[in-house]
């Protein structure tokens, strides 16, 4: 019965050929859209799902709270995995990670440099992998319980050894000349982890003067616990208020805390990041998946459409066949196997605008997505499931509407289109189809100029052509500093250079308790930067008041901000001069004030700001050059670098790169926006067309009469088009609640964003009443030129 079934469906699929393509083309436009989504949702769920025991493994934060708010950070003072093992029972391992970056050399058996690299790096415990199961191809966790050992993954031990065999028990040198003895290989890590450990030194390695501060934390100590079995995170929360206790006096501005997130958790939350750096919020995800319900919901209203429009012409097949003795259930079932058979040639053309399309998707998300049916097979799963939704949204109740037609009427040619699914339900899936196109023009509009808006806001300091050099922080390179800012300032086209720990826009934050002309610690705290005399030109700070700091190698004055002024309730930025700060246990005077500048992301509101000077800190050289002389200043920046500092590795960035890379978010959001807006305006209007075809065809002698007598061309037009203006219009009059809801939601997350006005609105309905205009007329023209007399010879 299936075979006869599927030989009818296709029969009548090529005698109908226009309505045919129109249905697969819109079909499978929608379903590529939706495949490459799936895709990406697969892969970003499918981060850190592989790990035994991952419902017990958590990450334990930091959090602070102040009047003003919580401050969070995924570090843990260093002192604390250790006392953690020791005072909560419940927690089986506990793990303590630090990440670092350090210059990696290997040497031949003669003693020569075979390569010199610099590497991220990890210390870590051999707990660490008693947490989690990585696969050891070489070595097990017990390695790491000795000094000076390190353990390299398959990739790396190949690029430095050649093989995970001759690896073993050969020396990396670290940071010119700490020798590392490889003790263990692990398999390479999979691209969906939050954890990138290709290269592991043993926690015993790692030195740190704060090593048994409590109050000195940093986003790059992290620690890990295992649960025992059966131990909910909700009864640990007396556990970890006793230790609060015992470790924290309460005499800190901000009141210390802990909390435990789990691993599940680490790769969608933005509030603590991971190792990785690779961070999908959750809204993003949500959000990618309601533009593909829209897009396969588009889709299947025009099928709706059409198939509904189309009933008339079909409705003697129906009274025949129910005649001979068809039921209505068999009919149902021969409609739905037409719609089946679109629905699976719509999807073998979707796989292959997917397979076209999955290139741009992977440079757009910089991702490695792929699709493989064999090595992912839920992606079959998706198809078969993703095909027979589609079939039944868009087959089911036109073969509802068709197989209930009466067979007397049927064959006397007299079902109109009321009975048909009349034109009131086409009407109402037209303004729902052209409601979410234009919510989508709406917010990519909105998107668009946000990120315009972004670009050009003054930051309060300048980003052109400045490049970030990174500078080795050790006793080794430090009295070298010196002469290589010298030597660089003399290139021609470098205009300043100098010395910091961050740029005045920076992720990397360091955030200390102070106290303001008195003995008391405020109640807030200040982001602290360390930067040389010549900070200020080389990034264009504007002063308030005072000067800049003076020439000095360890801090002996500050420079603070308008905002922390503000926040210490001092009107004129002169009245803080000579005021003294203590921060960090060192008393200084204030010496100057600059002008408020954005020192994080344009998301959140400009921090209380305290700039000095500290050699031991700095990591960075700023090279401000002439725009013009980049191409020619750059090389000669890294010739010189490479002179003076020959042991290290030269890296650099520039800082309107690193702002871009702020926004990647925003501008992946953007991009998909633009083209999923562009693929449901695609669909939508193609199914117009076809709609507007099949009704000029319906009302040809209707057409032909008005001509007769007397009708113009225009007027024949205007009467076709009148119906499809209206329902665009209902349709804007619907989307423009729900557009200002999500667009005022998604600019809710910027401290500084655009004023919403009426014209992105306005825009979206000029834009579809122009292409809908374009579309029907188009249509309507050639309807309304046809010789009348070739529609009324046969009357």
């Amino acid at each position: 019965m299936f075979k006869l079934n599927l030989k009818i469906a296709l029969r009548n699929l090529w005698r109908n050929k226009g309505y045919t393509a129109i249905n697969i083309l819109g079909l499978s436009v929608g379903m590529a859209c939706c495949l490459l989504i799936f895709l990406f949702i697969r892969y970003q769920t499918s981060f850190d799902n592989n790990f035994a025991n991952a419902s017990r493994i958590f990450r334990v934060v930091s959090t602070w709270e102040y009047p003003e708010g919580i401050f969070r950070s995924k570090g843990t003072p260093r002192p604390l995995p250790p006392a953690m093992r020791e005072d909560i029972k419940e927690f089986e391992k506990v793990a303590a990670v630090q990440h670092s970056s350090a210059i990696l050399k290997v040497n031949l058996p003669d003693g020569s440099e075979k390569l010199k690299v610099n590497r991220a790096i990890f210390f870590a415990e051999p707990e660490l992998f008693e947490i989690f199961n990585f696969n050891w191809l070489k070595g097990n966790p017990s390695v790491l319980n000795t000094p000076n050992t390190v353990v390299l993954t398959d990739t790396v031990a190949r690029t430095f050894f050649g093989s995970a065999e001759q690896a073993i028990g050969q020396s990396v040198i670290m940071n010119q000349g700490q020798p590392l003895r490889v003790a263990g290989v692990l398999a390479n890590m999979q691209p969906n982890s939050s954890f990138p450990l290709n290269i592991v030194v043993s926690y015993k390695t790692y030195r740190d003067p704060n090593m048994q501060s409590w109050g000195s934390v940093t986003s790059a100590s992290e620690c890990y616990v295992l649960l025992k079995p059966g131990v909910h995170p909700a009864s640990l929360q007396a556990p970890i208020s006793r230790f609060l206790k015992k470790y924290y006096d309460g005499t800190a501005p901000g009141k210390e805390g802990h909390l435990l997130q789990p691993l599940a958790d680490l790769h969608y939350n933005a509030d603590y990041g991971n190792l990785a750096g690779q961070i999908m919020p959750r809204n993003e995800l949500y959000g990618l998946a309601v533009i593909g319900i829209f897009l396969i919901l588009t889709a299947c209203i025009n099928f709706v459409n059409m198939a509904t429009a189309q009933a008339v012409g079909r409705s003697k097949e129906v009274g025949i066949r129910k005649v001979m003795g068809s039921r209505r259930k068999e009919l149902i079932v021969q409609f739905l196997t037409e719609t089946l058979a679109i629905s699976v040639l719509s999807l073998l053309l979707a796989c292959v605008l997917a397979e076209m399309a999955l290139p741009g998707l992977n440079s757009l998300f910089r991702e490695n997505l792929s699709f493989s049916l064999f090595s992912h097979p839920v992606i079959f799963v998706f198809m078969v499931g993703l095909v027979l939704l589609v079939s039944f949204l868009a087959g089911f109740y036109p073969a509802l509407v068709i197989s209930g037609f009466s067979p007397a009427l049927a064959i006397k040619n007299k079902i109109s289109q009321a009975a048909s699914g009349g034109m009131g339900l086409r009407r109402v899936l037209v303004v729902v189809q052209f409601a979410i196109t234009i919510v989508l023009i709406i917010g990519t509009i909105v998107i668009l100029e946000q990120m315009r808006y972004v670009r050009n806001q003054p930051l309060g300091f300048d980003t052109q052509a400045v490049a970030l050099v990174s500078v080795p922080n050790d006793s080794l390179s430090r009295p070298r500093f010196a002469n290589l800012r010298d030597r660089i300032t003399k290139i021609p086209g470098v205009t300043e250079v100098s010395l910091c720990d961050a740029p005045p826009s920076s992720m990397n934050n360091n955030q200390s308790s102070f106290s303001y002309n008195s003995t008391r610690d405020e109640t807030f705290q200040i982001n602290v930067k360390f930067a040389d005399e010549h900070y200020q030109r080389a990034f264009g700070l504007k002063l308030a008041a005072g000067r800049f700091l003076a020439r000095r190698d360890i801090t002996a004055e500050y420079v603070v901000n308008e905002t922390l002024l503000k926040k210490l309730n001092v009107r004129e930025p002169a009245d803080a001069l000579g005021k003294y700060i203590v921060c960090q246990g060192v008393k200084a005077p204030i010496v100057g004030v600059v002008r408020d500048f954005n020192n994080m992301t344009l998301r959140e509101t400009i921090s209380p700001l305290l700039l000095c000077s500290r050699a031991a800190s700095y990591e960075l050289l700023a090279v401000k050059m002439e725009g013009k002389a980049i191409m020619q200043a750059m090389p000669q920046v890294e010739k010189t670098w490479n002179e003076v500092l020959p042991e290290y590795v030269y890296s650099s960035s520039f800082m309107d790169e690193q702002i871009a890379n702020y926004y990647e978010s925003e501008r992946v959001t953007g991009t998909l926006f633009k083209v999923f807006a562009g693929v449901i305006m695609f669909i939508s209007f193609i199914g117009l067309f076809g709609l507007i075809s099949y009704v000029a065809t319906q009302r040809t002698r209707e057409l032909a009469i008005r001509k007769v007598l007397g009708a113009s061309t225009a007027e024949l037009v205007q009467l076709l088009n009148r119906s499809f203006i209206v329902m665009v219009c209902c349709a804007n009059l619907v989307a423009w609640p729900l557009a200002y809801l999500f667009v005022t939601r998604w600019l809710s997350q910027f401290n500084y964003r655009i004023e919403l006005t009426v014209w992105p609105f306005a825009l979206a309905m000029l834009v579809s009443i122009t292409v809908t205009l374009a579309t029907v007329t188009l249509r309507s023209y050639r309807a309304a030129k046809t010789n009348a007399i070739d529609a009324l010879k046969y009357e």
